[in-house]
C-alpha cells in the first residue's frame, strides 16, 4: 500500500484531499501543526485511520520525520489570507515552507509529488476570456502577499523538477462545499449572505468547483498527471451576482439588487482596513486585496484537467447547497 503524506489536512481543501486518498486505498499520513491539533484537527481529522504527524513547514527537521517512509506527497498546506498584520508570515509558509518540504522530498527520493498551487498564480487574459495553464501572468495582477507568495512558490517548485523532483502542479479555482472550518474568503461570502450581510455586490466573477471534485483531482493528478505540468482544477465560471442568485434560490433569501461602484468598494476597503486592520489589529471585513482582486473576473478553463485526468464536474449548485447545509448545521448562521 502506497503511503502518502498530506499537508494541510486540517484545512478545507486538505481535509477533503486526505479523505479522497484514503478512499482510493492509500495509507494516509497527515502533517498538522501542534496548534491545529488542538482546534481544527478535532473537526477535520476525526478519521482514526490517519497517521497524524505534528510539525511545521518552517521546521525542516519535522518535515524530515514526516516524510520518512512515504512514497508520495500531496502538499496542500498554505497560509490563505487576504490580510495579515505581518505579510512576511505568508511568505514564510507559502514560499520558504514549500521550498523546505520539496527539498526534503527530493533528498528522500519521494516518487510522486502533487503541489496545490492556486489559480492566483495563473494568468488572466486581458480580453476577459477564461485563462488556462499557458496564459502569461501579469505581475500587476498579483495583488497582495497571498497571490504573490503562491506565484513565487509555484515557480520554485517547478524549478526543482529540473533537479529531479517528480512534481505535478494543480491550480484549484474556487472550491465550495462542506467542511470550510475557518472559513475561507469564499466561505465567508456564503456565511455573510446567510446572515443577511451582503446588501450589494461588485462586478466580478469566479470559477467554482465542488471541493470534493477538487480533492479528487489531487488523487488523479498524482496517478495520471505528467511531471512538470500544471492542471487547473475548476468547473464553472460565474459572476458574483450569479453566485448570489443561486444562493438566493437555495435559501429563499432575497438576493442583493444593487451593484457597488468600484470607487465605493475601494473607499470602504481603505476605511475598514485602516480602522479594523491598522488601529484594532484584526482582520478587516472588507480586505483591500480582496477588492483589488475583484477588479478582474477570475475565469478559467479546466478542460485540460477534465481531458487528461478525468476531473469530475459536479454541478456547482449542488456544491453550494452542501456548503449552505454544512454552515447551517454547524452554527455559522
Amino acid at each position: 500500500m502506497t503511503r502518502v503524506l498530506v499537508t494541510g489536512a486540517t484545512g478545507f481543501i486538505g481535509s477533503h484531499v486526505a479523505r479522497q486518498f484514503l478512499a482510493a486505498g492509500y495509507d494516509v499520513r497527515v502533517l498538522a501543526r501542534p496548534v491545529s491539533g488542538a482546534t481544527e484537527a478535532r473537526r477535520n481529522l476525526l478519521d482514526t485511520r490517519y497517521e497524524v504527524c505534528y510539525g511545521d513547514l518552517r521546521d525542516p527537521q519535522s518535515l524530515r520525520e514526516a516524510l520518512a517512509g512515504c512514497e508520495a506527497l500531496a502538499h496542500v498546506a498554505a497560509d490563505y489570507r487576504l490580510w495579515a498584520p505581518d505579510e512576511k508570515t505568508l511568505y514564510a509558509t507559502n514560499l520558504i515552507g514549500t521550498r523546505n518540504l520539496f527539498v526534503e522530498a527530493l533528498r528522500q527520493s519521494v516518487r510522486h509529488v502533487v503541489y496545490t498551487s492556486s489559480v492566483a498564480a495563473c494568468g488572466i487574459p486581458p480580453d476577459g476570456t477564461p485563462g488556462n495553464e499557458k496564459t502569461p501572468v501579469n505581475r500587476h495582477h498579483l495583488a497582495g502577499a497571498y497571490k504573490h507568495s503562491k506565484y513565487l512558490a509555484e515557480r520554485e517548485a517547478l524549478n526543482l523538477v529540473r533537479d529531479g523532483l517528480p512534481l505535478v502542479v494543480v491550480n484549484p479555482s474556487t472550491p465550495v462545499g462542506p467542511g470550510d472550518v475557518k472559513p475561507t474568503p469564499t466561505g465567508r461570502i456564503i456565511v455573510d449572505f446567510l446572515r443577511g450581510r451582503i446588501p450589494a455586490y461588485v462586478n466580478t466573477g469566479l470559477n467554482l468547483i465542488a471541493v470534493e471534485d477538487c480533492a479528487r483531482g489531487h488523487v488523479l493528478a498524482l496517478e495520471k498527471g505528467r511531471v512538470g505540468e500544471r492542471y487547473i482544477l475548476g468547473n464553472r465560471n460565474l459572476s458574483l451576482q450569479e453566485i448570489l442568485s443561486i444562493l438566493a434560490k437555495l435559501t429563499g433569501r432575497a438576493e442583493p439588487r444593487y451593484k457597488v461602484p468600484r470607487w465605493l468598494a475601494y473607499a470602504a476597503a481603505y476605511t475598514d482596513e485602516f480602522v479594523e486592520g491598522r488601529l484594532m489589529r484584526r482582520a478587516p471585513g472588507i480586505p483591500l486585496n480582496g477588492v483589488r482582486m475583484s477588479a478582474h473576473c477570475m475565469y478559467f478553463d479546466a478542460s485540460k484537467a477534465v481531458r487528461q485526468l478525468g476531473l469530475p464536474q459536479t454541478p456547482v449548485e449542488d456544491a453550494l447547497a452542501r456548503a449552505v447545509a454544512w454552515f447551517q448545521a454547524n452554527s455559522y448562521v
